[in-house]
């Protein structure tokens, strides 16, 4: 089989949109280059973090080598970021159409979205993203590009496609896959994962998701706004389980408006398979039984790091299931093979594996000490409303015995939130206490993932409740409630001696 004809049983259907992403990614006339005699870096890897890395390591001089066995571009851009966020763009305006009204736009009644168009929008817009990620770019900053299979051979050399490449550091950047948990009868019937479910063309009348994590709750809303029937599965109680229950609920609510079912504390969930190749799904929530059957399942739940078939034994790396093991400065047991991203991270995130191949950089190539647990990583599921989160959560606060005050500020409550119809949510930020120092928050509302930046900001730069409260922010904008957070923080240094101090002054100046 050709590679373009093996990368299409990975990406399809096999239009032009998905073929020009594959001869960008994985161009099946690529030759592999004659190999240096001794590289700087060889990289394992072709999503962010072995992107980053080699362009990064190639760009101050070093002699690199990237090997990728399948896209170059890995989940971000081929199954996961990308094509996720150009269905929610499209979820959104659908969304905004059908509530117009409500802000006094009237018209003929919307049409039911197009899902073949919308599908197809999100794979042109892939292809036109993807000459970032491409074989020629990497090639023209200088890296050498091996497609194929790498594998350790020892801790001194790596083989691919019949060559062996010799090295002074190597990176392990091999990310994770979707993996399927234990569900009695799911082996028995079809389903989806985040790696097939944009090979969509048709749209879903019923579709059931396994999982209310943040793939399944952005992929419930998007899907439900698109016209599908949803029923949403969640083992736990309510959504997001790790975030901010007051933020989740509001998530929730919002998911259950767009007419998402859901059915938490899920029990004795059986899959089975039912006629035309559709599922049935059968499940108990809340002491209530249901049997549905879907047109297609999507499993959300469950990541598996990629460690087969790089030999990692051979060049004594250490590994298990949860991924390759590291130190707080990225090195594997063999000290000279660092690792970064979602083959070694819990915070399986694209901005997360960019900073972790910044700090491989500097520790492999320049003797550098840089520590991924210095890093602030805030991060966002983009549902409407969206909710963000950095640092600690007031529990993970409990737990390290840390005590803390919490000053929240409603959307309800600030000017540009009101007119543009959008109140549900807050901010809330943590605070060690007695001081301005801020050890984590959460945004839910209208654009969270942009507005937790200011926040990221301020903690990794040590920039306290005071500064930002000093800080002008523009009217009217949402951002003007983080600037709120900061006054309630600066209310509670005016206790009643500090009033009655202020208030003789104003007295005597009389």
């Amino acid at each position: 089989m050709s590679d373009s004809k093996q990368e299409s049983t990975l990406i399809s259907p096999w239009d032009k949109h998905n073929e020009e992403l594959v001869s960008l990614v994985h161009p099946s006339d690529w030759t592999n280059p004659k190999p240096a005699a001794r590289y700087d870096l060889v990289v394992i890897g072709g999503g962010t973090a072995g992107l980053v890395t080699a362009a990064g390591a190639a760009g101050l001089g070093a002699k690199v080598a990237l090997i990728e066995r399948h896209l170059l571009g890995g989940d971000c851009l081929n199954v996961g970021c990308v094509p996720s966020k150009g269905i929610i763009g499209s979820a959104r305006r659908a969304a905004a159409v059908r509530d117009a009204e409500a802000l006094g736009i009237s018209g003929p009644a919307a049409k039911t979205p197009d899902f073949g168009q919308v599908m197809e929008r999100m794979r042109r817009l892939r292809a036109a993203i993807a000459p970032n990620d491409s074989a020629q770019r990497f090639r023209d900053l200088g890296v050498d590009v091996f497609l194929g299979q790498g594998r350790f051979v020892d801790a001194k050399s790596i083989a691919v496609d019949g060559e062996t490449l010799r090295f002074k550091r190597a990176v392990v950047a091999t990310g994770a896959r979707a993996s399927a948990p234990a569900i009695a009868g799911l082996d028995t019937v079809p389903y989806l994962t985040n790696e097939t479910l944009f090979s969509l063309t048709e749209r879903p009348q019923r579709l059931g998701i396994i999982g209310a994590g943040p793939i399944g709750c952005e992929m419930a809303q998007a899907f439900a706004r698109l016209g599908s029937e949803v029923f949403l599965v969640e083992a736990t109680h309510g959504i997001l389980p790790r975030e901010d229950r007051d933020g989740a609920d509001i998530v929730r609510d919002a998911l259950q408006k767009d007419g998402v079912r859901l059915l938490c504390c899920g029990k004795e969930l059986t899959l089975s398979s039912a006629d035309r190749g559709r599922v049935r799904l059968r499940v108990e929530s809340h002491g209530q039984g249901y049997d549905e059957v879907v047109d297609k399942l999507l499993v959300a739940a469950g990541r598996a790091p990629n460690v087969e078939g790089l030999d990692l034994e051979n060049a004594g790396v250490a590994f298990n299931k949860k991924g390759v093991q590291v130190d707080d400065r990225l090195r594997t047991t063999n000290r000279k093979i660092f690792a970064a991203g979602d083959i070694c991270s819990p915070y399986q995130f694209t901005h997360a594996a960019d900073f972790m191949a910044r700090i491989v950089i500097q520790n492999a190539l320049f003797f550098g000490r840089a520590k991924v647990s210095a890093l602030t990583i805030p991060w966002c599921t983009y549902t409407e409303p969206e909710i963000a989160h950095v640092g600690l959560y007031e529990k993970q606060a409990e737990e390290k015995g840390m005590t803390i005050d919490t000053f929240t500020q409603e959307f309800r409550e600030v000017d540009r939130s009101i007119l543009e119809g959008e109140t549900d949510g807050f901010v809330r930020v943590h605070v060690r206490q007695g001081t301005d120092v801020i050890v984590g928050a959460t945004i839910v509302g209208a654009g969270a993932g942009n507005l937790i930046s200011e926040i990221t900001l301020a903690m990794t730069h040590g920039l306290g409740l005071k500064k930002i409260a000093a800080t002008i922010h523009p009217y009217p904008t949402q951002a003007e409630a983080i600037r709120r957070v900061g006054d309630q923080y600066n209310r509670t240094r005016l206790t009643p001696r500090t009033k009655a101090l202020l208030s003789t002054m104003i007295k005597w100046q009389r």
